[in-house]
């Protein structure tokens, strides 16, 4: 063998000498009869392997690297290769101190191939002492192959120990196949579980996915005699859960099939895998299955904690799982799981999110200890006070939050920070109390708290909303001569409300400023003043404004579209309204409802109802379909050109073929057309059939009708239609007065009309 030294040769009597200290008992006057040798009582103390002096070693090994081995040749060497066992620990011991591998091997060829009496376990025993020795050297990555070969072709079993050696080390440098294949040569009965879960976590972290389930698999059978530990449950879900590689390449069922087989052994995944699990199930949108797996875990004895049921609790909040959620609660305090403040935080948030703000705080006093048989004293931190501040001003009730702000003052380490302010000043704003906004931004400020721009948009956006336009631009400089800058939403707040009162050269006046304060605008600014303008009918001034959105990479979307195109409808300019739609088509933006309706209503109002008629053809066949806006538009066009019946007709279609639920707007149109056609019953007919489908008339029905029947003095209908009225609670309004005070005091029906004006007074009391 090529990696064989031969020894120098050494004399008979050193190499007897070696042999025998090499080979002997524990007791080296125990079978000294058999050795044929005379052996001589020493009076040295022991050494630590119990064979002798150490230095008795030391010279063994100084003769194993002498010169070339003549051993064989002796006849002291046969004698001491007839001793029927020996200690194995003396040898081993030897070869572990050995210079080389190459040389321990050559040890144990000697004894391999001259002493078949020796024990196969000596020999194991030895030959780990070898790979124990060439894993140390650096030429270790194809040595120790190579020696799991010699093993292999001499029927020579491995030891667990160097089982796991081997595997260690081929772990270092990724050889999957090699450990494998050590795996697989040692005896059955030796794969325990920690050299199982070695290869497992080599498998697993070289993406052997298949190949490390199949090893769990061996220890997961009910008959199988080594069983998983914590140390495997870490192994494996450290590997499946981690983030970067989320679930992997095995199902999220797959995984909770495996924890729930993991516990069925008495090992759990800890708290932080479970909490994993738990977010990985419910971000996939499977809460249900999230909820059934914590719930079986719970009652398996598992380590569940509390930041397990947290994560669930949040998934459950977000699917408006109530019951769950109180379910979940009832189930913690089963399992002696006590919440914590982020519990507290998710309960107390779902309460203020759908405004029960009554039952937040119910929540809040729970867990500061009240007088509640469950009370659990934990203390609020910054974010639940400012959860409970948020929304109590939210509902109104910003009084309250203030002297939460008091309690707040109160504890320990829980001060008020800007999100506090930012909440009451939200609070104070919205309800048009400006003034106590500001002074609490004062105070704020006198406190060292400092405020951000959310505190800036937050009392901008009150003062906007409340009719203070130009305080609120004046509040900005001067927050800004202190180095507190607006952003986008800032101007985007100041914008629209100067479009709201048709101000539009104010609006460009601040886009500018924000173009010069080197504020970037973003798309909702774009599109505020496109729509501001649009409304205005400054349409080049909208297009320019769209052409920089466009260069500042903000493509535009249909709304911002549809609001271009409805303004150049109005003022006439289709030809530019067609040119949006063609670019729309060419960017890939796809006309909606509102696009067709706009078109549909500009030709109609034009008399272009051929066109109007293709707009809605096209309108169906791309998949959209026409509204009541739609029929409307059309429906009135008619009416304003005369052409009831055609109306009519259209109507008729809308009802039945479209099946679009018909409204107040278009039966008015229709009853005040056909009135003014002196078609009365065609109009009454439509009233009663108003009443049948539920559609309420509302004054506008009524001054037409009475209209139509006053023309055709048509008393007796009006005086049913005047009690339908007061029945139905329509207030008349002062053309309803006007029509019927001059018809029925020119026909002598005053009482008549003092009776209608006491009934609706009646009417209006009792409602």
């Amino acid at each position: 063998m090529n990696t064989m030294i031969r020894f120098r040769a050494i004399s008979a009597s050193s190499q007897s000498k070696f042999l025998f200290l090499l080979l002997r008992p524990k007791n080296p006057m125990a079978n000294s009869s058999s050795l044929g040798l005379c052996t001589t009582a020493t009076s040295q103390s022991p050494s630590p392997y119990g064979y002798g002096d150490d230095s008795l070693i030391t010279e063994a090994l100084q003769l194993l690297q002498s010169s070339q081995d003549e051993w064989s040749k002796t006849d002291h060497l046969r004698c001491l290769i007839s001793l029927d066992s020996s200690s194995p620990r003396l040898a081993i011991h030897i070869t572990r101190r050995l210079s080389s591998s190459s040389l321990a091997i050559r040890l144990f060829d000697y004894l391999h191939e001259g002493s078949p009496s020796l024990d196969t376990a000596l020999l194991s025993s030895i030959f780990q002492a070898v790979l124990e020795l060439a894993s140390r050297e650096p030429d270790a990555q194809t040595k120790l192959p190579e020696l799991v070969k010699i093993s292999k072709e001499r029927n020579l079993p491995l030891t667990i120990n160097s089982a796991t050696l081997l595997i260690r080390y081929f772990r270092r440098f990724n050889m999957v196949d090699e450990s494998l294949a050590v795996f697989n040569e040692l005896d059955p009965f030796l794969r325990n579980t920690h050299v199982r879960n070695l290869l497992i976590d080599l498998l697993l972290q070289s993406g052997r996915l298949h190949d490390a389930l199949h090893v769990l698999d061996e220890m997961l059978q009910p008959e199988g005699e080594w069983k998983p530990n914590e140390i495997t449950v870490e192994i494996v879900f450290s590997s499946l859960l981690r983030r970067e590689r989320s679930w992997g390449s095995m199902g999220e069922e797959e995984i909770v099939e495996l924890a729930l087989k993991f516990g069925e052994y008495g090992v759990s995944p800890n708290s932080v895998w479970i909490t994993k699990l738990i977010t990985g199930l419910s971000r996939n949108g499977k809460t249900a299955r999230a909820w059934d797996i914590l719930n079986e875990l719970m009652n398996m004895g598992a380590a569940v904690e509390v930041a397990s049921c947290n994560a669930l609790l949040i998934a459950l909040e977000r699917h408006s799982e109530f019951k769950k959620m109180n379910a979940l609660m009832e189930k913690m305090k089963e399992m002696d799981i006590q919440p914590n403040v982020v519990t507290f935080g998710i309960l107390i948030n779902h309460s203020c999110k759908y405004r029960r703000v009554d039952e937040a705080l119910e929540v809040f006093e729970r867990m500061n200890g009240g007088k509640e048989s469950d009370a659990i004293a934990v203390q609020p931190d910054v974010i639940i006070y400012n959860t409970l501040i948020d929304g109590l001003c939210k509902v109104g009730r910003q009084e309250e939050g203030l002297g939460l702000v008091e309690r707040m003052r109160s504890q320990t380490g829980c001060a008020p920070n800007t999100v506090t302010y930012n909440c009451l000043i939200g609070g104070f704003a919205k309800a048009g109390e400006i003034d106590k906004a500001h002074e609490l931004f004062d105070k704020m400020n006198k406190e060292g708290v400092p405020p951000n721009v959310i505190t800036l948009n937050t009392l901008v956006d009150g003062m906007c909303r409340h009719g203070r336009v130009t305080a609120a631009v004046n509040f900005v400089n001067e927050m800004q001569s202190f180095g507190l800058k607006g952003n986008a939403n800032t101007y985007t707040v100041l914008i629209n409300a100067f479009c709201n009162v048709n101000n539009t050269a104010k609006a460009l006046e601040l886009f500018d400023q924000m173009l010069a304060k080197g504020c970037p605008p973003d798309a909702i600014v774009y599109y505020t003043l496109i729509s501001g303008l649009s409304r205005a009918g400054r349409l080049d001034d909208a297009s320019s404004i769209a052409s920089r959105a466009k260069e500042a990479g903000y493509g535009l979307d249909v709304v911002c579209y549809n609001t271009l195109i409805g303004g150049f409808c109005r003022q006439n300019k289709i030809d530019k309204a067609y040119e949006l739609i063609k670019e729309m088509e060419e960017l890939g933006v796809k006309p909606d409802s509102v696009t067709y309706n706009t078109l549909i209503s500009f030709f109609s109002k034009n008399g272009s109802f051929k066109t109007a008629h293709i707009i809605l053809k096209k309108m169906t066949k791309s998949g959209l379909v026409p509204t009541v806006v739609t029929y409307g538009a059309i429906i009135h066009s008619y009416c304003l050109n005369g052409k009831v019946d055609e109306a009519m007709k259209i109507f008729k279609e809308m009802c039945s073929a479209s099946k679009v639920p018909t409204n107040t707007v278009i039966y008015n149109i229709l009853i005040d057309s056909l009135c003014k056609n002196n078609d009365i019953e065609q109009a009454l007919f439509l009233m009663d059939e108003m009443r049948c489908k539920g559609v309420r008339p509302n004054v506008t029905t009524y001054n037409a009708v009475f209209k139509g029947l006053k023309e055709n003095n048509l008393l007796e209908k009006a005086f049913v239609l005047m009690d339908r009225m007061i029945e139905q609670a329509c207030c008349p309004d002062y053309i309803t007065m006007e029509i019927l005070t001059e018809w029925l005091s020119l026909v002598g029906e005053t009482d008549k009309l003092r009776d209608f004006l006491q009934g609706y007074q009646i009417q209006t009391s009792t409602a």
